[in-house]
């Protein structure tokens, strides 16, 4: 018998796309913070109008990509109709 997450009941399906979830969030904060805090530090004390832009364009990016993450494990997790 195969197991996927379209088998599973909803619960678990839920906690399976829960902890996937926080995976990859914790992943996405850690590159961010890592790779583009010195970045953004220097841009906020130095130029403020810009530091406004590119933190706007950072949480677009992030609200459009967590949503297709998000779509991605709806679809794998409901169970496909005949």
């Amino acid at each position: 018998m195969e197991l996927s997450l379209a088998t599973m009941p909803t619960w678990k399906a839920f906690l399976c796309e829960l902890f996937l979830y926080a995976v990859l969030l914790l992943g996405y904060f850690l590159f961010v913070l890592h790779y583009l805090g010195g970045w953004f530090k220097e841009l906020f004390d130095q130029h403020r109008d810009w530091f406004a832009v590119a933190a706007l364009t950072v949480m677009i990016t992030q609200t459009v990509g967590l949503e297709i993450v998000c779509s991605f494990l709806i679809r794998l997790t409901r169970p496909k109709k005949n």
